[in-house]
């Protein structure tokens, strides 16, 4: 925890410990201790003399007058020295790593044992260093660091966070502190910032679990949701509670936490949250490409033109490039359905795009349109075009996972023509109870009222006599989102927007009907006791 007043701050943090500038490094210390400090450049004084070297550096936050810093100073505690410490605070005005190229805003000058021994380990000191100007205060806190090894490695995603910008949605990002023992908080990790989403999904990270909690699992940690502001005066969005322990049972059961904010919780009677942040599920994605008509003619929607892409093509990039990001490996199984493979000539309802029996994967979308375009070159296409057997093929997948480690998107691309209905429908509810998104583009102009049918939204899929348990197909016509200036890429976002709207709330019902509620902030409730590092 630090407050000071300047307007940014600088550096790279370096680990490094006092033992290095004792040249026989004879010294054994007490003990570690890590300092939070609201500046920019830590100095030590070496042993036995009044040269100052430099120890680190914090990281830059922008434009705020008190910044709250996530990287710490470790240091060796020697009980038996005084070790001195001077910490120099400096506004930042470009990225030279030159600290005399910065503005200087104060300094000064403590020992390591003088934070130790202060009520709490938190010590104030005044900046000082330009005459007739308040340079501010900075907050010292020190803590004696667990002999605790373990790395946690987590990936959060967030559901219909609150909307905070006029003219978009929100850039959200989260900020983890630790609770101290004098009931204040620490900060110790932010994440990236995800711009213009009320749905993001944060990149994993990792981070030493003493710095997360101290190595005591039943630590409170609170996680704050704001919303990027780039003048530094980011909204609150809400915040919520939890543990390591809690965190750490990892993927194999749902953590669904409820974002608040207090102040509209008082104000607002209604308020239920301000959305839910969970660990990012592990997506696997399944693409079917269906193939009819012969694409060396300008009328086929799998004609190669050399001046532009195809329907399919479009829309495989469309989706993909949006869905690929969730997926870790970027590895998707890919299939081709309704043509005549070499040399017998034999039809198929489910090949790899690769061309590679074994091994259907293709690395990221664009290894996709490239087994899609290589595909055509090999193939004949003829169909017919069934959609049950693809269904049933990735449904057989999620079958074998459903504790909610994972979740499968099929992605399907199409010209609407449906040849096996009655199987078709009796696989979806089927699969409507598994971890299983279906999502279908229909390109081209055909009617698709087979289609309408399947995406369930105002009427649930039936099969002898059946309901789906949920929604799980969502289908759109790619006619729809065709810019009628030609513009390609406009296309594409427009598409890949509406395709994917549905995916979250299908996420969650499925969630829910395992049992899984969002989970209250603030929760007293006791823990399980942990199986397994995250």
């Amino acid at each position: 925890s630090s407050s000071s007043s300047f307007s940014s701050s600088w550096g790279v943090v370096m680990m490094a410990t006092i033992g290095e500038f004792d040249p026989l490094n004879t010294r054994v210390p007490a003990t570690k201790i890590e300092v939070t400090v609201s500046l920019v450049v830590l100095y030590l004084q070496a042993v036995g003399t009044k040269e100052w070297r430099e120890f680190g550096r914090t990281e830059v936050i922008d434009n705020t007058r008190n910044p709250d810093f996530v990287r710490k100073f470790v240091l060796d505690f020697f009980f038996e020295e005084k070790q001195n410490l001077r910490f120099d605070v400096y506004n930042v005005d470009s990225r030279s790593c030159n600290i005399s190229k910065h503005d200087f805003l104060g300094q000064t000058f403590c020992t390591l044992g003088e934070i130790i021994g202060s009520t709490g380990g938190r010590l104030e000191k005044t900046l000082s260093g330009i005459p007739g100007k308040k340079c501010g205060v900075i907050i010292f806190a020190a803590e004696e660091l667990s002999n605790c090894r373990d790395i946690a490695t987590m990936q959060l995603c967030a559901n219909k966070l609150d909307k905070k910008d006029f003219f978009g949605k929100s850039d959200p990002f989260l900020v983890f502190f630790r609770s101290n023992e004098d009931g204040t908080f620490t900060i110790c990790h932010k994440t990236e910032v995800i711009k213009n989403t009320l749905n993001p999904v944060w990149q994993p990270f990792t981070i030493p679990v003493r710095a997360l909690c101290n190595g005591d699992y039943d630590r409170t940690v609170k996680v704050d949701v704001y919303d990027w502001d780039r003048d530094g005066s980011h909204d609150f969005i809400g915040e919520f509670t939890t543990s390591y322990r809690e965190l750490s049972r990892g993927q194999n059961q749902f953590n669904v936490y409820e974002v608040l904010n207090p102040k509209k919780k008082g104000k607002k009677k209604k308020y239920v949250n301000s959305g839910t942040v969970t660990h990012s599920i592990e997506f696997n994605i399944c693409v079917c490409v269906f193939l009819q008509g012969n694409p060396s003619q300008p009328t086929s929607l799998h004609y190669m033109s050399p001046y532009q892409m195809n329907a399919y093509a479009m829309a495989l990039k469309a989706v993909g490039e949006i869905i690929q990001d969730y997926d870790s490996d970027k590895l998707f199984p890919a299939y081709g359905f309704g043509a005549k493979l070499p040399p017998d000539g034999k039809i198929s309802h489910g090949f790899p795009l690769s061309g590679d029996a074994d091994n259907p994967n293709c690395v990221g979308i664009e290894g996709v349109l490239e087994a899609y375009f290589r595909s055509l070159k090999t193939v004949q296409l003829y169909g017919p075009t069934n959609f049950a057997p693809v269904i049933n093929k990735v449904a057989n997948y999620a079958a074998e996972i459903t504790d909610g480690s994972q979740y499968f998107v099929l992605l399907m691309i199409t010209d609407g023509v449906i040849s096996d209905m009655v199987q078709t429908k009796e696989a979806v509810v089927n699969a409507a109870g598994l971890p299983l998104s279906i999502i279908i583009v229909g390109v081209g102009p055909a009617e698709f009222d087979a289609m309408e049918e399947l995406d369930g939204d105002e009427v649930r899929v039936s099969s002898r006599g059946r309901l789906a348990e949920r929604d799980i197909v969502q289908f759109v016509p790619f006619r729809d989102y065709i810019d009628r200036s030609g513009n390609q890429v406009l296309s594409m976002a427009r598409l890949a927007k509406d395709v994917l709207a549905e995916i979250p709330d299908q996420l969650l019902s499925f969630m829910k009907s395992r049992g899984v509620e969002p989970r209250p902030a603030l929760s007293s409730s006791p823990l399980p006791e942990l199986h397994r590092h995250i």
